[in-house]
């Protein structure tokens, strides 16, 4: 049951709360891997913004959760390429006197296509397959996307977040977020028809 909120809106419950997170992870992990490209790492991200959220936010009502989740998990996205800065600019001057090793080079996309579940129960075996594979490429459609508009697409059209709330989460005005979202539909328009797929 949600809580009294002297303002008046109700304040989650912790089975609100847990539900929210429980809905959000498997998104926001996809979110996190397109934008550092490393499946670790973005669980990292995701897991620390879902403790912050918890830890500072579960005394605000339920309805303000997704944006406040947002907002925290693309600081989350910023402070990791910050740190990601600052590691590389110490490590790569070091790696170069090292002799080179391939590291796994496992494509988050690929990962993210084998975790792919379009609970395609009761339907037929090559509609399934044809949901499945048009998902791959949507996918890899939006790992095309610069960042900027990767961000602003997922939030809008993934996460149903308003423009006022997304421009809040990626921490720019409401015409960037308008501008971006536009230029990620063409652009996945564009790449959907160069595969022969039409929605």
């Amino acid at each position: 049951m949600a809580r009294p909120n002297p303002t008046g809106a109700a304040l989650a419950s912790e089975s609100e709360l847990a539900a929210f997170l429980a809905d959000v992870e498997r998104r926001a992990w996809k979110q996190a891997a397109y934008a550092v490209r490393d499946g670790e790492a973005a669980l990292d991200i995701v897991q620390e913004a879902m403790m912050r959220l918890a830890e500072k936010y579960a005394s605000r009502p339920a309805e303000e959760l997704p944006m406040l989740f947002q907002r925290i998990l693309q600081n989350g996205i910023r402070d990791w390429f910050r740190r990601a800065k600052v590691r590389n600019a110490w490590i790569t001057p070091a790696a170069a006197l090292l002799p080179h090793r391939e590291d796994d080079d496992t494509d988050p996309v690929e990962a993210l296509q084998a975790q792919a579940d379009p609970n395609g129960q009761g339907i037929n075996p090559a509609d399934r397959l044809q949901r499945i594979q048009t998902l791959e490429i949507i996918e890899e459609g939006l790992a095309t996307l610069p960042a900027r508009q990767r961000e602003a697409f997922l939030l809008r059209y993934w996460e149903e977040l308003d423009v006022a709330e997304t421009a809040a989460a990626m921490g720019c005005s409401e015409g960037s977020v308008k501008t971006h979202c536009s230029r990620a539909t063409h652009a996945l328009s564009r790449w959907l028809d160069s595969k022969g797929i039409t929605l």
